[in-house]
């Protein structure tokens, strides 16, 4: 179960803290919790809201496939093209997701062949090569890349929850939601990214149904995020771009972001909700978790290496 618990107040607010694990007892005054961390005695008038978290079940290579394809269309490279079933992407070199190859399905040719025309593909457009390999479903490629002395990124986790929790969860009234970034919602991510050039923009608004939320204190945007919905036999609102000047961290409004996200994509039809997150990002693990979300699957950005360096170099 994930415990939501109000652990303080601040300026007339409630403030919150989460705790996830299994129900262990109940009785007139307490849950009691066994966490990762240890177990843990929640008085009931803490209580603010409980939810049972569902059982996880390995998925399958179709739910894999289905759900790599929704992220693909929720984050559309300007510039495509297919090598059988495989998707290449570029968008300028911005993401490691909107510049790499997406290895699912079959090739039409040998996999060393594949990799081949991969290479040769990034390398006419002064690229270096990425590959995605979503595991354990692209295991085989990832091999392959293996033996050619490809490098590897931090692994990336594909986290997913059911729609409705999230749509409850906060007040969303000071968070407005647009269909274009404004200049000072761009401003926040180009400042992660380092840079924003135009193929980002495209990346950013292209698909269909997107939103923008903006959070404001005065006239300063506080928080900023992005929702997708996309899907046809199974709509998945894809949250991401999610930003809070450190200033006004730890003060929920994330979680605002998010559930204003929710609402939206909800009216539309969506049911679930996915993003993606770096494995080694344990303060935003921990914040997705707090919301229902658990991982999926996971996926690896796998890169070529430098011109001259060994083909059985390792990983």
């Amino acid at each position: 179960m994930v415990i939501r618990r109000i652990v303080g107040v601040r300026n007339g607010r409630p403030l919150y803290s989460d705790a996830l694990g299994e129900l262990v007892a109940v009785d007139e005054t307490n849950l009691t919790v066994a966490t990762a961390n240890g177990t843990i005695v929640v008085p009931l008038s803490e209580v603010h809201r409980a939810k049972r978290v569902p059982p996880q079940r390995r998925p399958t290579a179709a739910d894999v496939i289905a759900l790599e394809l929704a992220a693909d269309a929720a984050w559309p490279a300007p510039i495509r093209a297919q090598l059988g079933d495989w998707l290449l992407r570029s968008a300028d070199g911005w993401t490691g997701r909107a510049n790499s190859a997406l290895p699912i399905g079959d090739p039409d040719r040998p996999l060393e062949a594949a990799i081949d025309a991969i290479e040769a593909w990034y390398a006419e457009r002064g690229q270096p090569a990425l590959v995605n390999t979503p595991l354990p479903l692209a295991a085989p490629v990832g091999a392959a890349l293996d033996d050619r002395g490809w490098t590897a990124r931090p692994l990336t986790l594909v986290q997913t929850a059911p729609l409705p929790p999230l749509v409850i969860d906060g007040d969303v009234s000071g968070v407005s939601l647009a269909k274009a970034p404004g200049d000072d919602w761009l401003s926040i991510y180009e400042a992660r990214k380092k840079s924003l050039p135009p193929a980002a923009r495209q990346v950013l608004t292209a698909p269909p149904e997107v939103r923008f939320a903006h959070v404001y204190d005065g006239d300063t945007l506080i928080a900023a995020g992005r929702g997708a919905v996309v899907g046809e036999e199974r709509r998945w609102l894809h949250l991401g771009s999610i930003e809070v000047l450190p200033a006004y961290r730890r003060r929920g409004l994330a979680r605002q972001v998010t559930a204003a996200l929710a609402g939206w994509a909800a009216e539309l039809g969506a049911t679930h909700a996915f993003l993606q997150v770096e494995e080694r990002n344990t303060a935003a693990i921990a914040l997705y978790g707090g919301l229902g979300f658990s991982t999926h699957h996971s996926y690896l950005t796998r890169e070529q290496p430098l011109s001259g360096a060994p083909r059985d170099a390792a990983c």
